[in-house]
Parts: structure tokens; sequence; C-alpha cells
């Protein structure tokens, strides 16, 4: 094993003293083409191009001598630290930090980033990081070939969002560029490079927060909120306690894209988008849709509305974890299972209603359950009956999506 391990952040920027002291020494140097280019590299020094850090972590266990190890900004946020100091490698490191490089892009912008969400795009997980900046205001998008400014911009159709792209930042090439979202597709963009998401409209304190990303208490309390806190009288569908069930069920959360169809008030959309989720809400009447936007912009949340009747409305939209079917029966609940998404819910007015849902969802592979919920209000001034309501309540889960 190695009898000394460094870590070394570079933002462009001149090395440190202790970062020169350290490659100084180095029998082995680590690093990207541009790292190992350096002057401060000793020529005398094995050197490792970085490509996969787990085998260039097995070359310096095996090493004898002093290594160093080169990566871009801060390399213990989203970078090579975490991989070193795995339990397989048992490798002690001591970590000489460069700025960042979403705090550099953020500098660039001339923007606090205190509230922004920061995801990794990979082509595995770029699907998710999408639905994060679908889903929120603020957004730092650390990138990689296959999964760049291109491809979000494809991937965020239908949704307006601002693109500010930083390209080789630190290095004589660096260039910041602004685009709308859907334009980010018109031009090639070179790598490394981090992009903003900019959309919508965050919420201001006035102390500057607490809490990195969204402050939890800029929401009210409770998974789900009362009939009045959407502007009034609700459906039969609506109601709190069959939406704190199916919130229950479903499990929305950051990264994942929500399908409700019949979103009517848009309670259980803004709720859904409350838990950090990406929401499409799907409604046939125009003045559901107008009601879903208003409640979803009164509590700051980004909603995406698509106005049509399903299923037909729903082959172009982008492919769902978890979807709420808020109405149109059989066809609607087959045609979403059609899409394999990981979890479903609806509900039913009769039992043979349920049954005919059930049946068709198990059809498609799902594991389903049914559950009969009355709920009972009273008035606790004179304890007596103000509203009753009864519902079957169908989940279904695909086994083979139980992430």
């Amino acid at each position: 094993m190695a009898d000394r391990v460094t870590v070394i952040g570079w933002d462009g920027s001149p090395l440190t003293a202790a970062a020169r002291s350290a490659l100084g020494a180095a029998t082995l140097v680590a690093g990207a083409a541009h790292h190992l280019a350096l002057p401060e590299v000793p020529p005398t020094a094995e050197r490792i191009r970085l490509g996969s850090v787990a085998l260039a972590a097995r070359r310096i266990t095996g090493h004898r001598g002093t290594a160093v190890v080169l990566a871009d900004g801060d390399p213990g946020f989203f970078g090579v630290v975490r991989t070193l100091r795995a339990p397989e490698f048992g490798l002690e490191v001591e970590v000489v930090p460069g700025v960042s490089s979403v705090a550099a892009a953020f500098a660039r912008a001339g923007m606090p980033w205190d509230d922004a969400q920061v995801v990794v795009a990979h082509r595995r997980t770029l699907r998710r990081a999408v639905n994060v900046c679908r889903a929120h205001p603020k957004v730092a998008v650390l990138t990689s070939p296959g999964a760049g400014p291109a491809e979000l911009g494809l991937l965020m159709e239908g949704v307006h969002r601002t693109f500010v792209i930083c390209e080789e930042l630190g290095t004589d090439r660096e260039q910041v560029t602004v685009v709308p979202s859907d334009k980010a597709a018109d031009h090639t963009w070179r790598d490394p490079n981090i992009v903003i998401v900019i959309g919508g409209t965050a919420a201001v304190t006035e102390d500057g927060g607490w809490i990195a990303g969204r402050d939890p208490a800029a929401a009210p309390r409770g998974w789900t909120l009362p009939a009045e806190s959407y502007g009034g009288l609700m459906g039969e569908g609506e109601l709190e306690p069959l939406r704190a069930a199916q919130l229950a069920r479903l499990g929305p959360r950051v990264g994942d894209l929500v399908w409700d169809i019949g979103c009517g008030s848009g309670a259980f959309a803004t709720e859904a988008a409350r838990a950090g989720a990406a929401v499409i809400a799907v409604d046939r009447d125009l003045r559901a849709c107008e009601r879903t936007e208003a409640n979803a912009r009164a509590f700051g949340l980004q909603v995406q509305i698509v106005p049509g009747t399903a299923p037909h409305v729903l082959e172009n939209l982008p492919e769902p974890d978890v979807v709420r079917v808020g109405g149109g029966g059989v066809a609607v609940v087959s045609a979403v299972a059609d899409r394999r998404p990981q979890r479903i819910v609806a509900h039913a007015a009769t039992r043979d209603e349920a049954e005919l849902v059930g049946r068709d969802l198990t059809e498609h592979g799902y594991r389903v359950e049914c559950a009969l919920l009355q709920s009972v209000e009273l008035d606790t001034r004179a304890w007596t009956e103000t509203e009753r309501s009864v519902a079957f309540l169908l989940s279904a889960v695909l086994p083979d999506r139980t992430g």
C-alpha cells in the first residue's frame, strides 16, 4: 500500500504550497490528461491516466511510495475521495481541495447556490436528473458524455427553463452561455461542463435560510391539507383521507415523475410536488387545469399542466415512476399500466368497478391490493356527523420495479 495518498483538487488557479509539496514528493500521480500535463508533476513519477477511479485505487493500493491523485474542483464533493476511501481499498487520504466546479459555476453566474439542488447526470441517472430539474427552481447538473446540456434540453420538452452552461471552467477555453432549455440541443457543448437550470420562483427568506436546498419550513406541515387550502369544494376522489392513503402508497420522492390523471383541484398534484417529485397533471376540464396551476403556484411549486382527455393525451408524455388515476376507469388504468410505472393508485365507487380495475392491473403483471376506506367527519362542537365518504382504494406495485 502507498505510504501516503494525497488528493489535490485543481480549479485552474495556481497550486497551493501544500499541493506543490505533495506533488514534488510523489512517486505515482493519477489524473486526467490536463492534470498530468501540469509542470509540477515530477518527470520520474509513474503516471496513471484517470478513467476508472476504482482501477486507479487498486494500482495505488499496490504501490510502494507516495501517491497523488489530481481531480477537478473539490474532490470530496461528488468526487474521487469517496471511492478512494471505500473499505475495499482501505486508503487513508489527505485532501487539498480546490473550489468546487458547482461553486465556480454559480460564481460565474453571479448567483447564490445554498438554495440549489445538485445532481449528477450519467446515462443511467439522466432521467432522474431531468425530473429534479422539472420539480425545482434552481438545479446544478454535473454532466457527463451522453448526459449533457443537449440531452437535458431534449428530455425537458414541454417545460421551459433557462440553462446557464459553463464549459471547461478554470481553463483558457472557459465559456459561459445562457440559452433557453429548448435551444440547448441546437449546439455542441465541450466537456467538462456544468448546467445551472433556472425556472419558476423560489421562496426568499430575509435571513438567507438555515438549510441547503429547499427549506422544509416554507411549506405547511402535513402530508395532505384540507380542502380550503385548495379553494374549497372537491370531488369524492379528492377528499383528504383518500389523498393521504394514495400518497402513502405511491411514496413520491425526489427524482420521481408523477402523473396525476384527472387532477381536479390539483390537491394531489401539489402534495406530490411538495414531496420533491416532478409532477405532470392531466385533466380534460380546462378549469381544473387552471385551478391546479394556481394552487401549485400558490405553494411555490413547479407542476406541468397537460390539458386533454386520457388515455390519448398520455401517449407522448415522458415515462412515469408512479401514477394516480383520478378518473377515466379501466380504459385509462390499462393505458397507464402499459407504460409500466412502478406504482399505480386508483379508486372506485363500487365493488364491481374495483374488481374490473383490479383484474386489469393483475393481467398487466401488477401485484394488486384493494381496501374499502370509510371516513366520517365530525363537528367537534356538537360531535355530530358533517361528512361521510366511502371509496375502494386500489394500489398496484410492479414486482420487477420495487426500488
